[in-house]
């Protein structure tokens, strides 16, 4: 087997290959070469640097059995026995996400649990499972985003043959995957890709980022991008989300986005399915998802945080932190026709202005993904509570309305879809417990910064953060969470058998809005989606006659132009052409 490793300001390279050490060969660019006979899928290896002592894993290893401070192990990805031939992918337009963390998705917390509640999200009527990372870290639990082993899939959900069996699994049931991956910074322990050469340029608040526009930084986004490549062909995923891609610094001419942009858009040509890159991005810059034609990045869409803090404002009251800028119900029509509330506005929150206008005449509202929760804005909060523990199951339904019959794409944190009671908090366990500390230390200071006693926010280190975090699966059966779950898969139902309510014309949605009573009009089509915020009934106009309803989620009577609806409460109704 032909082993390589780029180390270009070393002097002398070695790898150990099960016990025994073998010279390696420098070749152009910085590489380092070694073939060793015998050498076969489960052997363990490991790189020596110069004359180091210890070996180290390799930085694109794909599997690392015994943790990211062990030796890597040969991994053939050709040995896997796929079964989904068949599937021709899940394109994002029109579609709906539901984003799950598969440690706490079930109890068991591993791929091969999760299989067993595909059959859920298949009724519940998703397109695509957002996964939250997978990739290799320290310690037997965390969110994901303290990964160092990017191109291997962490043990603690069954390493990369159970991750393809939950691709190989939701692929026969229909629904596409796509993975959350962190290329913005590595976690705090067993970041070794310095060691090996200029991998690193500095760093940002959450560890040590990649030299992208530096000298040799060349290899440096080759390994970014070769990344990108193999989780999409080797995993046969859908699609990746881009964790946070404000804090990628490059400089370049061409932005390492645009690029990996054109390297996935060719694998999609030569695989002949759909492969989509969705940015997490706090800079409210519409070039990400613009055409590269046209002077953008061409990635197929973006989330947008002020959708959520719209709705979240609007419908809990609440208005500290980032919150401050929102709340108002005229802003929250506003944002829903023009994307996003801060398109060069002044934020008070930041105290200057922020954002970029969306040009809605010619973006599609299918490229920016909205949601009503997600892990972000569910777990850093305090106490991890879903918006389920302060709203009542009726203003959780108006939002889940709101969410999904408007152009955007709509996205579904687990366990959202029943008002699940369980919290989704921040955990992590590092094993050294100085870095356990300064977890510990960093959150209760982020949280005071927002006004949050410290004495309220729960110990990331403690098993019982995340225990605490898991789903309650039982809930789905008892009250009010049935009657939640029951709304959420009639209203994705609905958007599928009327093409209106998935229109992504962002110039076609006319929203009216009555601050006063608190009511809300969404124009879609020959469909107006009638939602009441107060708990008192209302009695709306409309524009045209109502002749059906569709859908509610609460008492709703019909006059000649009007409707009665409930405190609470939200309608789908036809109305006269």
């Amino acid at each position: 087997m032909d082993f390589k490793v780029w180390a270009p300001q070393r002097q002398r390279v070695r790898v150990v290959v099960d016990g025994v050490e073998h010279d390696m060969v420098r070749t152009s660019g910085g590489w380092w070469e070694s073939d060793i006979d015998g050498a076969e899928p489960g052997a363990d290896y490991a790189f020596r640097l110069d004359e180091e002592g210890a070996a180290l894993p390799d930085p694109r290893s794909r599997w690392q059995p015994n943790g990211v401070h062990a030796a890597s192990r040969v991994y053939d990805h050709n040995a896997f026995p796929w079964t989904d031939g068949h599937w021709t992918g899940r394109a994002l337009a029109g579609s709906v996400l539901y984003e799950l963390h598969v440690g706490t998705f079930t109890a068991a917390g591993t791929f091969d649990s999760a299989i067993e509640r595909l059959d859920h999200l298949v009724e519940l009527g998703v397109d695509l499972v957002e996964v939250m990372p997978v990739n290799t870290v320290d310690g037997p639990r965390n969110w994901g985003y303290d990964g160092v082993g990017w191109y291997a899939v962490t043990e603690n959900y069954g390493g990369p043959d159970s991750f393809k069996r939950f691709v190989d699994a939701c692929h026969t049931l229909g629904l596409g995957v796509v993975l959350d991956v962190v290329h913005n910074h590595l976690g705090p322990s067993g970041a070794y890709l310095d060691r090996f050469g200029p991998y690193f340029a500095g760093s940002n608040i959450w560890g040590p980022t990649l030299n992208l526009d530096g000298p040799h930084s060349d290899e440096v986004r080759r390994y970014v991008i070769d990344n990108t490549l193999e989780w999409l062909r080797h995993y046969h995923l859908d699609g990746l989300r881009l964790d946070a891609v404000h804090a990628l610094r490059d400089t370049r001419a061409t932005h390492l986005l645009e690029e990996l942009a054109a390297e996935v858009d060719a694998l999609a040509a030569q695989l002949r399915r759909p492969l989509s890159l969705i940015a997490e991005s706090d800079l409210n810059n519409p070039r990400l998802v613009t055409p590269r034609a046209a002077g953008g990045y061409g990635l197929t869409a973006q989330w947008d945080d002020d959708i959520h803090h719209c709705l979240h404002a609007t419908l809990t009251g609440e208005r500290q932190g980032y919150y401050v800028d929102f709340g108002a119900l005229p802003d929250l029509a506003r944002t829903l026709r023009r994307v996003f509330f801060h398109d060069g506005r002044w934020s008070i929150f930041r105290q200057r202005s922020h954002g970029r206008a969306v040009d809605t005449a010619h973006l599609p509202g299918w490229k920016f993904v909205s949601y009503l929760q997600n892990h972000d804005q569910v777990g850093n909060r305090a106490t991890g509570d879903r918006i389920s523990a302060t709203l009542s199951p009726g203003l959780l339904a108006c939002g889940a309305a709101l969410v999904m019959c408007t152009p955007y794409t709509p996205m579904i944190f687990m366990g959202e879809e029943w008002g699940a009671a369980t919290p989704f908090q921040f955990f992590s366990f590092m094993p050294d417990p100085q870095l356990r500390d300064a977890v510990r230390r960093g959150r209760y200071a982020e949280f005071a910064e927002h006004g949050w006693d410290a004495t309220d926010v729960p110990d990331p280190n403690d098993e019982q953060t995340f225990e605490r975090s898991k789903l309650d699966w039982s809930e789905i059966e008892k009250q009010p969470h049935a009657s939640v779950l029951h709304i959420y898969r009639e209203l994705i139902a609905l958007r599928r058998r009327h093409p209106e309510l998935s229109d992504p014309r962002l110039d076609a949605l006319t929203v009216d809005v009555d601050d006063q009573a608190r009511t809300l009009v969404l124009h879609r089509g020959a469909l107006r989606v009638v939602v009441n915020l107060s708990a008192q009934p209302a009695t709306v106009t409309l524009d045209r006659a109502p002749t059906q309803v569709l859908l509610s989620s609460g008492q709703v009577t019909t006059a000649q132009h009007a409707v009665e609806i409930d405190g609470e409460a939200f309608a789908v109704v036809g109305v006269a052409s």
